[in-house]
């Protein structure tokens, strides 16, 4: 380098470098992971505790974002007096099926990513004092779809409502049908918890099927739609295929709102559109309607 060059470069090097006793200026700091998040419905900008605060609803719009099945106990049920049932339950892999991966290798890295054995939680707990059996699908896992650990939990949970004649309560959130990786042994699935639900019925249990987004697929042609009392939270999707899948099979322009909770309530699919934050009273609210 010329010596010129060199003079020029240690100048400079001194107007940057800060004097004696002079504070050390504040390195830029990013804003944290998760501190702010943008609504999928609105598009607007919001404080991620905010969110939190209110169930995971957008304070802006009332929105309803995915609720885990764990943080849906949480919210629904007395804290606390979650006993959970046949939690030992597994999958297992009995046509040995693999797509961009092994379906045992599937179920170890959902396990890992969500907490969960599959996707339902099912036990017993009290909803503003009021004993339940109570069910839970969680979307997270492999889209909630129905394979047989679902389908056993959940007919051992309508068996255990039916003996100890509880009020049985299923929040539905799954988007992924019947299983594929298990082929026939999913689609039964359908039949046994139907069958053990007609079985509840003849017993004069109370059923409350609850819906949030997305139900879909064989949970909604099964038992999503077999209760007593369906209620649905705000615009959420409810159905067998979905919209663009019907609208691309029957090249038929599909009503504005279609498979909505608010199209279905108009139409009759559902009984009431229930928020979130007051789900627990009308769960508790109907029971003591109904006597059970």
């Amino acid at each position: 380098m010329a010596t010129g060059e060199t003079e020029i470069s240690s100048a400079a090097e001194d107007e940057e470098r800060p004097s004696e006793g002079a504070a050390k200026p504040r390195e830029k700091r990013g804003v944290p992971s998760g501190l702010w998040m943008r609504c999928a419905d609105c598009g607007e900008t919001i404080f991620g505790k905010d969110v939190q605060r209110q169930m995971n609803v957008c304070p802006v719009c009332g929105h309803h974002m995915y609720l885990s099945a764990q943080d849906r106990i949480k919210y629904v049920l007395d804290e606390g007096t979650f006993e959970e049932w046949d939690g030992n339950l597994q999958a297992a892999d009995p046509l040995e099926f693999a797509d961009s991966k092994t379906y045992a290798d599937r179920l170890v890295a959902e396990r890992k990513r969500t907490g969960l054995r599959d996707a339902v939680l099912t036990g017993t707990g009290m909803i503003r004092a009021r004993r339940v059996a109570f069910g839970v699908t969680d979307s997270a896992f492999i889209m909630g779809s129905m394979g047989a650990v679902v389908g056993e939990r959940l007919t051992r949970l309508i068996e255990r409502a039916t003996e100890q004649r509880l009020p049985l309560i299923i929040i539905s959130g799954s988007g992924g049908g019947a299983r594929m990786h298990e082929g026939i042994l999913s689609l039964m699935q359908m039949a046994k918890v139907s069958a053990a639900l007609a079985r509840f019925d003849n017993a004069k249990g109370l059923f409350i099927s609850v819906l949030t987004n997305p139900t879909m697929g064989g949970v909604a042609a099964s038992f999503a739609s077999l209760g007593d009392l369906v209620f649905a939270e705000p615009k959420a999707l409810i159905g067998f295929a979905g919209p663009r899948t019907i609208k691309a099979t029957i090249r038929v322009e599909l009503p504005e709102g279609f498979q909505t909770s608010e199209f279905l309530l108009q139409h009759g699919y559902i009984d009431r559109i229930v928020k979130r934050a007051d789900l627990k009273t009308e769960i508790a609210r109907a029971i003591d309607y109904c006597g059970k």
